[in-house]
């Protein structure tokens, strides 16, 4: 028996009617017969399942087939393995409706991550890879909260004079630069060795123009190796065996696997990165990317990387039910042309019906590669509120404490699109039914069978206990 969900009204609690029976395995392997079939892409598989203890399921062409079975199983996390001629713009898409349609509600059901590679090599090394990450060295090609990090150095793709550095223990200070910053980027994969790398700006499936405003460098591929390409023509092949993290938060085009030949597989080919984020599609609403450095950056320590993909295409969800309801029915939201009705709700926050297509058009389009059950954390720092949820008797209680008194729900950062005013998203430990809210609902809580979320508060009552109980039974 699935759930039903009764939304009684934008913003409620979704009432979760029956419970779900678990699986005994909280991982499942998906791939389709001919990959499954292939001599060097077995081992592929069978490396993520025995790191797992994972189940496998397998479709001939159409990966929205295996519906059924992964509504049987109900895992934790999803790993689609993909070959390259795979990997398209629409099997990204379809993965995201797969893994929204695994219960009634209309938010992604598990973490997923899709695991493929310039060849079977390059992939076996990200499912082999299981040592968990923790992030003390950002690097960017865009501005990024360094406070938030342990150390690390950023180029303004915006302005040819502006760059920052934070060392450890000290804080973020202006840093000298040279307008073309082609090999100062190269070298902070190369030798400076960042955990996490996040872009912004022009690209395509084939480079990355550096500056965005002003003349810089490149970043292109060739034979599955990136290389920076300065004004000179001079050029810095990136050989990076450090695991890590890209967020190409702002970048068209990044995540689209056209081909063997792309800037996504020679990034996870030769500069060390075992998980990354990209646009299928040239991007211009931004809330989905850029959601990322609210969740993962802004917030260090409190997401996994995948935990906060999954949190900012929840949180983007969300936005669609309270303002746009009738967008959530809409399959091909990059290409949908037809009406857009703007709620009250959404006029009175200040919304049109651009917002409301742009939610749409972000829904689909973001892809997340590497193992989703692959540990890759920032280091922790002091956030901007504390956030924990405890359990007595049946009885769930999810509090909030603030620690930047009025400012505390304010945005971290507001460089690049869409940025701040996120919903305050916890997940859960293992899956809920039976959910009956008992106090708190003044917050507007929704809660799902995997994660409460509550909207942000806006202005923040430091003496106020924003606080939510509910009674729930852990779905065996």
């Amino acid at each position: 028996m699935h759930p039903t969900h009764l939304l009684t009204r934008i913003f409620a609690v979704f009432v979760l009617a029956s419970a779900i029976s678990a699986s005994a395995s909280d991982y499942a392997v998906i791939v389709s017969q001919k990959t499954a079939a292939d001599a060097k892409w077995k081992p592929v598989v069978a490396a993520l399942v025995d790191a797992h203890h994972g189940q496998t399921i397998f479709y001939d062409s159409d990966v929205a087939t295996t519906l059924p079975a992964l509504q049987k199983q109900m895992p934790r996390y999803a790993c689609f393995v993909a070959q390259p001629d795979e990997a398209s713009q629409e099997f990204v898409a379809a993965v995201h409706h797969l893994t929204r349609r695994l219960n009634g509600d209309p938010y992604t059901d598990c973490f997923w991550g899709i695991v493929t590679g310039y060849d079977a090599d390059a992939a076996l090394r990200i499912a082999k890879h299981q040592e968990p990450l923790v992030i003390h060295k950002a690097a960017g090609a865009t501005e990024i909260a360094l406070d938030m990090c342990d150390q690390g150095i950023w180029y303004c793709e915006l302005d040819k004079t502006r760059a920052m550095e934070k060392r450890p223990g000290s804080s973020p200070a202006a840093l000298p630069r040279e307008q073309d910053s082609t090999k100062e980027l190269a070298a902070l994969l190369n030798d400076y060795h960042a955990d996490l790398f996040i872009t912004s700006g022009h690209a395509s499936e084939h480079d990355w123009m550096i500056g965005f405003r002003y003349r810089n460098g490149f970043f292109r591929c060739s034979d599955g190796v990136v290389y920076g390409l300065n004004t000179k023509n001079e050029k810095f092949p990136i050989h990076s065996d450090n695991p890590k993290v890209y967020l190409p938060v702002g970048n068209c085009l990044m995540g689209h696997v056209d081909g063997r030949d792309c800037m996504a597989l020679a990034y996870m080919n030769s500069a060390g990165v075992d998980q990354m984020i990209g646009y299928t599609v040239p991007t211009w609403y931004g809330y989905a990317g850029w959601g990322m450095l609210d969740y993962f950056v802004e917030q260090p320590g409190r997401y996994t990387c995948a935990e906060a993909f999954v949190a900012s295409e929840n949180a983007l969800v969300h936005r669609l039910a309270v303002y746009f309801p009738e967008l959530l029915k809409v399959e091909d939201g990059v290409n949908y042309r037809g009406p857009v009705n703007v709620s009250a709700e959404a006029k009175a926050a200040g919304l049109n019906e651009q917002d409301g297509r742009g939610l749409l058009y972000d829904r689909d389009v973001l892809a997340f590669y590497g193992d989703p059950a692959w540990s890759a954390k920032m280091a922790p720092r002091p956030v901007a509120w504390d956030q924990t949820l405890s359990a007595h008797d049946g009885v769930y209680t999810f509090d909030i404490k603030p620690n930047r008194g009025a400012a505390t729900f304010d945005p971290i950062n507001t460089n690049g699109a869409q940025r701040g005013h996120r919903p305050i998203i916890q997940f859960f430990p293992k899956r809920l039914g039976n959910v009956e809210l008992m106090d708190g609902g003044d917050l507007k809580p929704v809660i799902t069978e995997g994660f409460i979320l509550l909207p942000n508060p806006g202005k923040c009552d430091p003496g106020r206990t924003y606080r939510v109980t509910f009674r729930a039974k852990a779905v065996e």
